[in-house]
């Protein structure tokens, strides 16, 4: 911390974080995490370089710190009254987000810095938890009215039906659109009304 004591909930260090975090989503938009740099991001968020230094490290804790502070924001968890539009509304989020001129390149740079980085590959893995948690309202509705099986795992309803899309974004370089989306939620409604995707159980519980 800069003073060096107990920070108070909103005070000077709170309000530096926020600046700071601000200029490092900024600064990875415009230029990438390769052009990501503690200058840059001192310079745009007002404060010595020297103070980003002490406190992030580098750019890899600049990452890590804004992932940190993003997986605690809400996200709009659709709601349409089946599970079906649910995981296509949240499969087209994500493409979506990817195809916002702001949001997706900053998206891009954060999954790029966590390929690289042990504290963005974690920071990255946090800020996934957290929207697996908040998304698992989804699977809990379906499962209240009767739509997916009991047992059903949240999280990994919610992987399934969007990890096509990142394949596609970021290994084999295909297009995605809504249909895309629309076909992957589909493919993960499938497998959950089927039973595959239900929470680990002990090998002695019964089927």
């Amino acid at each position: 911390m800069d003073s060096g004591g107990t920070t108070r909930p909103g005070g000077r260090a709170a309000r530096v974080r926020e600046a700071v975090r601000q200029a490092t989503l900024a600064e990875l938009g415009e230029k990438g995490f390769d052009g990501l740099t503690v200058e840059g991001v001192a310079a745009r968020a007002g404060v010595h370089k020297t103070t980003v230094y002490r406190r992030w490290g580098g750019v890899e804790g600049l990452a890590a710190d804004a992932l940190d502070l993003a997986g605690g924001e809400p996200w709009p968890v659709p709601d349409t009254g089946s599970i079906q539009g649910d995981l296509r509304a949240l499969a087209r989020l994500v493409v979506a987000g990817f195809a916002d001129p702001e949001l997706g390149p900053v998206s891009t740079a954060f999954i790029a810095a966590a390929m690289r980085n042990v504290p963005t590959a974690r920071a990255l893995r946090a800020f996934f938890a957290a929207r697996h948690e908040q998304s698992a309202v989804l699977v809990t509705r379906a499962v209240e009215r009767g739509e997916l099986p009991a047992g059903t795992d949240p999280a990994e309803v919610v992987r399934t039906a969007v990890a096509p899309l990142y394949y596609r974004l970021f290994v084999s370089g295909e297009p995605v659109d809504d249909t895309i989306a629309d076909r992957a939620a589909d493919t993960a409604l499938v497998a959950a009304r089927a039973g595959i995707l239900r929470a680990s159980r002990d090998p002695g519980d019964p089927a």
